[in-house]
């Protein structure tokens, strides 16, 4: 294999001629063969979004020559693209702080600059990773800002999602509406609802938890870049912050502003808390939500059957005709894996000492991964289960007429003691209250129609 020699404070290395990676990506790879898992896209973007900005910036205020400065940017594009992709090989699981993933992305747009100057790569005399496309930068600064955009970027589609889950479920409450059902509580029979209201239910309990999140994502919007190594801004033109966050907010479309405290910025991963604890509280909200759908659809024959969940595969290799809940199955497993991530992050944020958080990989990889598979599979869910779910309104029907907790109703007018004494003879008997109670005379008949009228039943005005 054809190679070239590259220097860095620990000596020299020989790297494969045709990478553009450099010697301390080599090292890192070296170092930290953990998983196999690489930088996902969203933060590759966002990274080289950072040092595009950054070159702008510098090239502006005369600190980098506009040669050097339009070859940098120009080999951004390149990877923003999709060109290059591969050459970014460092595991998420690496050196604290990033500072591997930083010098493997400082190394790539060194050395495509070189190319598109007419240079051979290596040649960092020209265009140095770290004299000119990290100029005015740390990785202490430059990481959690391309973590807070990568998140802004991966967070609107899932928010679109959920928008769209949320709409399906209130369109099933308007289109079953009318259909009447014992509620529940503790898993015992209790008042009534109707279908409706359930799923108007769930379609609010999403839309919350959206809401919540869009608040939280503005969190993000304060970054840390300019603050360098430990927030003073050494090494960086006075000037410098303003314009790279504005040329970083004219590119991703966020209204991205300085951090009102550079030094909390670097010491305190908060914001990325917030985020994460929303997609965490999100994922409480699905997994009690596709846990409710599969009871609803339990049996057919043994089960509640109350409602009917899309076919979408056989369910066994051994039953024929068994279909199982497996969209909803899907999600329970997507949100326990949502939880767990934010469990690394919880640890991750806390673990920031004096001057520097050094657990950003970490922290990146895992709020990048629950917004991954949250917004590759709620809109599947959506459109391959929720919508296409229908109502069993005979057994509905039937649940409602045996329910003894319609016994509730009656107590206004003989009293909870003998309401309970009807409840209880009703299960006993597995007859209706409403039969019980013509048959004892307790109230005139037509006292008794008006009591188990659905106006009475659903209380409406």
């Amino acid at each position: 294999m054809a190679t070239r020699k590259e220097v860095d404070p620990l000596g020299e290395r020989l790297i494969p001629r045709d990478a553009y990676f450099g010697i301390q990506t080599l090292r890192a790879t070296e170092n930290f063969p953990v998983s196999g898992i690489k930088a996902p896209a969203a933060f590759v973007d966002a990274y080289v979004l950072v040092k595009k900005a950054a070159a702008a910036a510098n090239m502006q205020l005369g600190c980098l020559n506009e040669k050097t400065a339009k070859a940098i940017i120009a080999a951004c594009d390149e990877v923003l693209s999709g060109k290059l992709r591969d050459q970014f090989v460092v595991d998420v699981f690496q050196a604290g702080a990033g500072t591997s993933f930083n010098m493997n992305v400082n190394e790539v747009l060194a050395n495509r600059a070189l190319e598109i100057l007419g240079k051979k790569k290596g040649d960092y005399k020209t265009v140095n990773p770290n004299d000119h496309v990290n100029m005015a930068q740390s990785t202490n600064d430059t990481f959690p800002t391309a973590l807070h955009i990568s998140v802004l970027m991966s967070l609107q589609p899932l928010l679109a999602a959920l928008d769209g889950l949320a709409d399906a479920f209130i369109g099933l409450g308007k289109k079953y509406a009318h259909v009447l059902k014992s509620g529940r509580t503790h898993l015992q029979d209790a008042v009534p609802v109707t279908v409706g209201q359930e799923f108007t239910a769930y379609g609010s309990a999403v839309a919350n938890a959206c809401i919540e999140l869009r608040k939280r994502q503005e969190n993000l919007y304060a970054v840390a870049l300019g603050g360098t190594a430990v927030g003073t801004g050494a090494n960086a033109h006075p000037k410098y912050k303003q314009l790279a966050i504005a040329e970083l907010a004219r590119m991703t479309g966020f209204p991205l502003k300085s951090a009102a405290d550079n030094f909390e910025a670097l010491q305190s991963m908060r914001a990325a808390q917030s985020v994460s604890s929303g997609l965490k509280e999100l994922a409480l909200e699905l997994i009690r939500i596709a846990n409710d759908l599969r009871l609803l659809a339990s049996g057919p024959t043994t089960g509640l059957n109350e409602i009917v969940l899309p076919p979408v595969q056989p369910g066994s290799s051994i039953m024929p005709g068994k279909v199982n809940p497996v969209m909803a199955e899907c999600l329970d497993m997507v949100a326990f894996q949502v939880i767990g991530c934010d469990a690394a992050v919880s640890l991750a944020v806390q673990a920031g000492q004096m001057e520097l958080n050094v657990m950003t990989p970490i922290i990146m990889y895992n709020m990048l991964f629950s917004a991954q598979i949250l917004s590759n599979f709620i809109p599947v869910f959506t459109e391959k289960c929720v919508r296409g779910i229908t109502v069993n309104e005979a057994q509905c029907s039937q649940y409602l007429e045996k329910n003894p907790s319609l016994a509730t109703l009656l107590s206004p007018y003989i009293g909870y003691l003998e309401a309970a004494k009807i409840a209880k003879q009703a299960q006993a008997e597995n007859r209706s209250v409403k039969e019980i109670a013509l048959e004892k005379k307790l109230l005139k008949p037509e006292e008794i129609e008006r009591i188990f009228s659905r106006k009475n039943l659903l209380n409406e005005q």
